[in-house]
């Protein structure tokens, strides 16, 4: 008798063993999902860097007619763009997406975590809490920033309230008001449900031997809720500065375009291909692509947020001696 071939098998990450046929097989089933990403990413991205090394431009012919078309120019849209006699917008444009973007996703993390503390608490109308603070997460932004264009009116209800004449909807500072707090308004809940399904799994006993140590309400959430929420809130917070990054919607409605004080990257990228300039609007859109991607690496380096969620449980794990340790302390 001859012995059975045998076939080398596997080690996932979980250490469960796998044959080499199992890894086809899931690759086939995976590839639908592959070439999907394929066309809605890979293909606009390659298309958008390469529209980018373009800029359309007219002239005359031998016979003198004029003849439009693009012409390869390089890297001259994203030199005009660093350099050029519109750079002064581009870094104003630069500067109000990342003060947006810090101040709105700062308030929103307090404010968030705030909303979880209090909607984890049992009470009576918990339900109706966690109800209405889902209304504005609900809201499309396009509707939300006609809602706060109404009520920043001259003779809108914060003017109204406050006894004073602000122009919220013109230009400067109070216009930045304006669009920060109709931002956090509208997705601080965001944060605050991602918070509150991080603190629904903690433990009710880790609790419960803290107050035995004489730990009051606030050694509780610095030692214990807030490292155990570490995952959760560093995933919440990343994906809203990425969403943030790209803010278009909010300023271009409650605001309106041409506006110096918020004046976005989506912004600008957005009235260059309204102008037909297809190459400057790809330069613009791949600036602000390699701008998110920083941000990302960094925020993910420095605070280790585990945006794959494979160490969320171990993490969770390591935390809960260390929080009850410090607790005892």
């Amino acid at each position: 008798m001859t012995a059975a071939p045998i076939v080398p098998t596997l080690k996932t990450p979980r250490g469960r063993s796998t044959t080499p046929n199992e890894g086809r097989t899931a690759s086939l089933l995976l590839s639908p999902t592959f070439l999907v990403l394929a066309l809605v990413i890979l293909y606009p991205l390659l298309s958008a860097v390469y529209q980018s090394l373009f800029s359309a431009e007219s002239g005359l012919d031998e016979q003198g007619f004029v003849v439009e078309g693009d012409v390869f120019v390089g890297l001259r849209n994203y030199l005009d763009i660093f350099a050029g006699s519109e750079s002064g917008r581009f870094y104003n444009a630069l500067w109000n997406t990342s003060f947006f973007t810090f101040v709105s996703v700062a308030l929103e993390t307090v404010i968030g975590v705030a909303f979880a503390v209090a909607m984890n608490r049992a009470f009576r109308g918990r339900g109706f809490l966690r109800a209405a603070v889902l209304v504005p997460w609900a809201i499309p932004t396009a509707v939300s920033g006609l809602l706060w264009r109404w009520v920043f009116q001259s003779n809108g209800i914060v003017n109204t309230l406050t006894g004073t004449q602000v122009l919220w909807t013109a230009e400067g500072f109070a216009s930045q008001v304006a669009v920060i707090t109709a931002e956090v308004w509208k997705t601080a809940p965001f944060i605050g449900l991602l918070v509150l399904a991080g603190m629904q799994i903690i433990p009710e006993e880790v609790y419960e031997a803290a107050k035995l140590d004489g730990a009051n309400a606030w050694k509780q959430f610095w030692s214990i809720t807030l490292p155990m929420v570490r995952p959760a809130l560093l995933v919440a917070v990343l994906f809203r500065m990425l969403d943030s990054l790209r803010m278009f919607d909010l300023p271009f409605v409650l605001i309106g375009p041409r506006k110096e004080s918020v004046e976005t990257l989506s912004i600008l990228a957005w009235e260059s291909s309204n102008q037909l300039e297809y190459g400057t609007a790809s330069a613009f859109s791949i600036i602000l692509l390699l701008y998110v991607a920083a941000i990302a690496f960094v925020f993910i380096k420095l605070l280790g947020a585990d945006v794959v969620g494979s160490g969320a449980e171990r993490k969770q794990r390591k935390a809960r001696p260390a929080a009850a340790k410090g607790v005892s302390r």
